[in-house]
């Protein structure tokens, strides 16, 4: 059985620890590795030799940083089909999209490359007589970052290229689901030339999450994953005086208006809705039929989902992989017995998809339900799968309300052809990624990736400008040189003059 252990100081780092848990083959439903999860010592062993690396690492100038990173970037386009393969065969998700996302992060790793003019102070001359003042941006120390399993590649990559580029040394906590993805990212960074203890890779489970939130050589964590994790990550983090950014849960609404493109709304809604088998969080999980659309919608929808062709993630006709693990499948199919329990419609049952050649693996067919209201489990909670939820709502006015009234706000998408719509439902909708005719709305790296209310927990999104601000702190200099006169001391607050 292949052992998967930790990467740490440039190379692999197996620990102390005994503990041990399953990485499978979704498509097969077989156990493919063992990866070591590491104790409270292990990764205080980790964190030291990062804080070690960091001070030689900081020193270093932003633009050797940024050739790092430059190196980084080609050899993960040179690797890139290996990457993928590995995404594939842990997740469970098609190629192509496995490609894209690793697509998604490499442009974060484009966009840190540019990192000596991101880290550019602002300076004043003459604030007062003789007297300037400018800021700049300095790294905070160690950084760790905690990541789920829907995205192996791309949810690191928002984190560590600039955390790293900006100064600072990194540990990566990636799901021991999927493993394999983030140690090779750790090889080719040691390969493109970063000094060894600047980025590491710690595989493990509450113990190591934990450790990683009392270590007081920690200055900030980043996490990614449901809410009720991102608030304990928050509280811990928080108590333990470290900045902190925590992404949780969503449940995007798709809002097709009576004008829009349907063809193009439904679409939309299918590669957003059972794109990797629905396991992500811009995933819209809800479509919102306004006015007389409802019927015509389901109806193209069900036609779709039907015709959804499930398979291996290999497998060039496969429109959508398997689940990550047997107990998210069961998860998922207790959500649409729920589902049924309450009244809604089940359209199109995707829970008895049965693939010869692979009864072992965790496949659901694509799940639609019609005639879902607001205070339906299926309605509130995240179920991270292929379950899409149709509402019916009889105006504009009330699909906003709809959407702005859930605890969560991290996407939504809305479709029209009225400018007016357009521009109102920008303004008015309590979400923090909005898409008009575009169904998932994720920015592009020089933006930023967040949600509002309970989708973020802390101050600052993901990536972009929001990442530099986040992985450095800043400090504001004002400064006179003396001349020959003597001033005599003052006792007041001090003004400029």
């Amino acid at each position: 059985m292949k052992k998967i252990h930790h990467f740490v100081n440039g190379k692999a780092f197996e620990g102390d620890s005994k503990k041990t848990s399953d990485v499978y083959d979704p498509s097969i439903g077989e156990v493919s590795a063992k990866v070591t999860l590491a104790t409270k010592q292990d990764v205080d062993k980790v964190v030291d030799i990062a804080h070690s690396a960091f001070h030689s690492w900081s020193s270093t100038p932003a633009l050797q940083r940024a050739r790092i990173l430059f190196k980084f970037k080609e050899l993960i386009e040179k690797n890139s089909d290996e990457l993928t393969k590995i995404i594939v065969a842990e997740h469970g998700k098609v190629y192509d999209d496995a490609k894209g996302s690793l697509t998604r992060g490499l442009e974060v790793v484009e966009f840190a490359c540019g990192i000596p003019h991101l880290l550019k102070g602002e300076f004043t001359e003459n604030v007062g007589r003789d007297v300037d003042s400018w800021s700049i941006r300095q790294s905070l120390g160690v950084c760790a970052g905690i990541t789920p399993f829907n995205f192996p590649a791309m949810v690191p990559m928002w984190m560590f290229p600039i955390a790293i580029a900006c100064g600072n040394t990194f540990i990566l906590k990636p799901s021991e689901k999927d493993p394999s993805c983030a140690l090779m990212l750790a090889k080719l960074l040691t390969e493109a030339g970063l000094p060894d203890g600047v980025f590491n890779v710690v595989n493990g489970d509450k113990e190591a999450v934990d450790a990683l939130l009392e270590n007081k050589k920690i200055s900030a964590i980043s996490f990614v994953g449901s809410t009720p994790i991102a608030k304990y990550i928050y509280e811990n983090a928080a108590k333990n005086e470290k900045r902190v950014q925590a992404l949780g849960g969503a449940k995007n609404h798709c809002v097709v208006m009576p004008d829009s493109d349907l063809d193009q709304a439904v679409n939309g809604l299918m590669g957003a809705a059972y794109g990797s088998a629905g396991e992500r969080c811009m995933a819209q999980s809800v479509a919102v039929a306004v006015g007389d659309i409802g019927d015509k919608l389901v109806q193209k929808l069900s036609e779709k989902v039907n015709a959804l062709k499930v398979g291996p993630g290999m497998d060039s006709n496969s429109e959508m992989g398997p689940l990550v693990t047997k107990e998210h499948l069961e998860k998922v199919k207790n959500y649409v017995d729920i589902g049924v329990k309450e009244g809604a419609k089940l359209a199109v049952d995707g829970r008895n998809l049965k693939l010869q050649g692979y009864e072992k693996g965790f496949y659901i067919g694509g799940c639609l339900f019609d005639h879902v209201t607001d205070q339906m489990r299926i309605y509130k909670e995240e179920i991270f799968g292929p379950v899409l939820s149709v509402v019916r709502v009889k105006d504009f006015e009330s699909a906003v309300k709809l959407v702005n009234n859930h605890e969560y706000g991290n996407g939504v998408s809305l479709f029209t052809r009225d400018g007016d719509s357009a521009r109102t439902f920008v303004n008015k909708i309590q979400v923090g990624m909005v898409g008009i005719n575009i169904p998932i709305p994720v920015p592009m790296a020089f933006h930023s990736f967040g949600g509002w209310k309970r989708s973020l927990f802390g101050d600052h999104h993901m990536h972009g400008m929001e990442g530099v601000r986040f992985y450095t702190k800043l400090k504001t200099v004002t400064s006179r040189w003396p001349s020959g006169i003597r001033s005599n001391p003052e006792f007041t607050m001090p003004t400029m003059k």
